[in-house]
């Protein structure tokens, strides 16, 4: 789209071959003896000594699910257990020479990765660094639980990392997000040690995002994506390596700034995705590295090394990390390893053989590791044996602590009921994520910007000072005002970026960001590729990093590209991180119309249904800027949804025109449109101009005062001004876009049954969208409701309207028809 890169056919179509430049295959064979000039003998020993803690902690974990013991100590654990016995090598390989300023981010099989870069850091920071830490977090509840016995500082913060780690995982309050996360979702953030994922591949686009922050905002560090070999086959993986590795960061970002995003994606290549064995079934690679060659000209820098060699890792990621550091990533890994147990302690393996399970003992980390460190002379066979009864009782003794329920009482939900909901939502507001920095990075004042001078002639009402109507081209519009609080959050929060589908040159699909791009700089506005689950997926891991963003889907329906985004991560971090986590990202989403089945539909109570996000759906330019202010301010996840009918609509409700200067509408607060007396009609999104005109119809033709109230928002949403008017009425209408079937709406009405029972002359009804397909456009006026539809409803359901006869059947026989038949 860049004016600047011209798109010429001739070179485009001017014959010629690609070529691919060679894989290398586990390509590193060097001894003991030639790599005592890289490693100490301490070196040597703590690569082995991580490697068997985090084999004992696993052992433990299995030997509690499976036997309800471990060395005597008596404990049961319900929750999931998917472990990494065989793969050790990788986890501390990849971690050994990581600093706390490098993130890692994991797959639901993760505990040794959070273990191995936990050792990591606790080698390399200073003891008083360590004390901060530990004394720091969560009021020291943890160190407490450990600091029981005279110990070195390291030793101490070891037991630390094993017991926080241990105890969230059995969910206790001492686990390091208070047991909210447990297994699949521990992390410990002073250690780079970001969120594990649940979900196959679902740390990729999040760690796009992570490194995203990284390079916008000038932060040390790399950030490594480590999933299984099975991720391969997920859509967001692929869409996060290409994010990664966009051409633009190369050749568009300004200097400074340009270059492929410095993350590594690793592949723990254990043969096996589930049940499934990827090489010679459920994949077409061949060879896992390969992947990288369909990416990026360089494939990624693509190469398989021998993951059960914890020495070829390092070798690999000394090669790798100077060249994430230059600018020259993403990198892929295809660290080939084994797991010894099954998926999970459920699974029996029944999917391979004893031959193969045999097969790949002989290559034990643990086991070939040792006798190299015995061959090599660098210890007696003793010291390991010695070491590995160490770590069994250290090992023992976390599991004493994280097992008792008296030494690491599980949250009291009893005493503190709402404590969950209470994490779900952070509700702060903050002006700017990163408030000891100013914004000096935008290209132009505000007052230069031409969208802004053409704003300053523009109405901002909707009617001029003679009460005459101004034209479309003179009024102020909802675009201008997404406009105007977008460019006002630029000004104040330096973290705070944009992205989307053609947001740029562009200016958004339908005008919003139009002339944004001329005071923005490209590293904090710019196109994304056509891939929802990375955009929203990237936003969550910015989010984790520490900044802001707004994201945006074209198309209300794309929500569905971007489902597993928007309802496991989105929503779902920061209660997941027992409230460590914000998440201020706000994600536009317009609602189509005209376009048909697949452009046109309204899902506002597909993601209301989802615990953990806020949802706004604003149809006045007043409305708009103050909720998006509000959201662009805030600390949480909002979907902002937006009406493509009405952006050019004009204010007409706010008397003074929209404001200027910056203001805020709180979430949650509906707003009367229009006064009455005899019903109620409360809309959600652009139903609200079809009730207007209804309201106007009932005075004029049957003397019925309606009251309109505009939802403005979902979640949350405050019953108190619905109330009071359904107090005053008697009677309530509920109409919105969304088909009636499953429409936030019935919610709505079912909790106004309950809490206005007295008051209610009638039950309230609710009138959506017909229960099809959208159909195309020549139809639109079939399927929305119409102001015909509202007072047929209000004259078959709940009041007889004098002289009215229906054209659209309401009748409760009608309605058992249709449901009969699915519609």
């Amino acid at each position: 789209m860049p004016k600047s890169q011209y798109v010429n056919y001739k070179e485009l179509l001017k014959p010629s071959k690609i070529s691919f430049k060679e894989i290398d295959v586990c390509q590193y064979n060097k001894t003991i003896s030639e790599e005592k000039k890289n490693f100490k003998k301490k070196d040597f020993l703590r690569i082995f000594n991580d490697m068997a803690i985090i084999r004992e902690f696993e052992e433990m974990i299995y030997s509690l699910k499976v036997n309800g013991e471990y060395m005597g100590v008596d404990g049961t654990y319900e929750g999931p257990a998917h472990l990494s016995q065989g793969q050790e090598a990788v986890a501390v390989g990849q971690a050994y020479l990581l600093t706390k300023d490098d993130f890692i981010f994991g797959s639901h099989r993760s505990h040794g990765e959070i273990i191995a870069k936990g050792l990591s850091c606790i080698e390399k920071l200073t003891d008083s660094e360590l004390l901060e830490i530990m004394r720091s977090y969560n009021n020291g509840e943890i160190l407490n639980s450990v600091n029981d016995n005279q110990k070195t500082v390291k030793e101490l913060a070891t037991d630390f990392l094993l017991y926080g780690t241990a105890s969230e995982i059995f969910a206790r309050k001492t686990g390091f997000q208070k047991g909210i996360g447990g297994s699949m979702h521990a992390f410990f953030l002073p250690f780079g040690i970001y969120p594990n994922n649940a979900i196959v591949g679902g740390s990729a686009p999040i760690a796009v995002g992570a490194a995203l922050f990284k390079r916008v905002n000038n932060k040390k560090g790399v950030v490594v994506a480590n999933a299984g070999d099975g991720a391969v086959g997920c859509g967001p993986c692929f869409e996060a390596m290409n994010m990664a590795a966009m051409d633009q960061l190369k050749l568009l970002w300004e200097e400074g700034y340009k270059g492929g995003l410095p993350i590594l994606f690793n592949f723990n290549n254990n043969q096996y995705g589930m049940g499934g064995q990827t090489k010679g079934e459920t994949m077409a690679y061949d060879l896992l590295a390969r992947i990288g060659a369909g990416v990026t000209p360089n494939q990624m820098h693509a190469r398989r090394i021998d993951g059960c060699n914890p020495l070829a890792v390092i070798d690999a990621m000394r090669s790798i990390l100077p060249i994430l550091k230059k600018g020259e990533g993403p990198v892929l890994l295809d660290s080939v390893t084994y797991r010894y147990a099954g998926h999970s302690t459920s699974d029996i393996s029944a999917y391979r053989t004893k031959e193969e399970l045999e097969n790949w003992r002989e290559v034990d980390p643990l086991v070939t590791f040792r006798k190299k460190l015995v061959s090599a002379k660098i210890e007696k066979d003793s010291y390991f044996e010695n070491r590995l009864k160490e770590i069994k009782t250290k090992i023992q003794n976390i599991c004493k602590k994280a097992v008792s329920v008296e030494l690491s009482p599980y949250i009291d939900l009893e005493k503190n009921p709402r404590l969950i909901e209470d994490m779900m939502f952070s509700k702060e507001s903050k002006i700017s994520m990163d408030s000891s920095e100013k914004v000096e990075d935008l290209l132009i004042p505000d007052d230069e910007n031409s969208r802004v001078i053409a704003i300053k002639a523009k109405s901002r009402f909707y009617k001029d000072e003679s009460g005459k109507e101004v034209s479309k081209l003179r009024s102020y519009n909802i675009r201008d005002a997404v406009f105007e609080a977008v460019l006002l959050k630029y000004n104040e929060d330096r973290t705070f970026i944009s992205y989307g589908e053609d947001v740029r040159d562009w200016g958004g699909a339908f005008g919003c960001y139009r002339d944004l791009m001329q005071s923005v700089p490209y590293k904090r506005l710019f196109n994304s590729p056509i891939s929802e689950a990375a955009i929203v997926g990237s936003a969550v891991g910015y989010a984790m990093a520490g900044g802001r963003a707004v994201v945006e889907l074209m198309y209300c329906d794309f929500i569905g590209r971007a489902g597993d985004e928007i309802i496991n991560q989105l929503a779902k971090w920061q209660a997941m991180s027992g409230g460590i986590l914000k998440m201020p990202i706000t994600v536009r989403v317009s609602v189509g119309a005209k376009y048909g089945a697949q452009h046109s539909q309204d899902l506002t109570a597909l993601v209301s249904h989802i615990p953990g996000l806020f949802v706004c759906f604003p149809v006045t330019p007043y409305d708009t800027k103050g909720l998006l202010s509000t959201a662009l301010n805030g600390t949480d996840p909002v979907i902002f949804f937006e009406s493509q009918r009405l952006y050019d609509k004009g204010e007409m409700f706010h008397k003074g025109g929209v404001p200027k200067e910056d203001y805020k509408i709180p979430i949650g607060v509906s707003d009367i449109k229009r006064e009455g007396s005899d019903i109620t009609i409360l809309t959600i999104g652009a139903t609200l101009y079809k009730a207007l005109e209804a309201a106007d119809i009932l005075e004029e033709k049957y003397n019925v005062s309606a009251e309109v109230i505009d939802a403005r928002s979902l979640v949350p949403f405050d019953y108190d001004l619905v109330l009071k008017s359904v107090a005053k009425t008697g009677k309530i209408l509920l109409a919105s876009d969304a088909v009636a079937r499953g429409s936030f709406l019935n919610d709505i009405a079912r909790n106004i049954t309950e809490m206005a029972f007295d008051e209610l002359d009638a039950p309230p009804v609710v009138v959506g969208a017909r229960n099809w397909i959208t159909p195309p456009f020549e139809w639109d006026n079939d399927f929305f409701p119409q102001p015909s539809f509202l007072i047929d409803a209000i004259n078959e359901k709940i009041m007889p309207l004098k002289g009215h006869l229906s054209s659209n059947n309401f009748t409760d026989i009608e309605q058992k028809n249709r449901a009969k038949m699915g519609v």
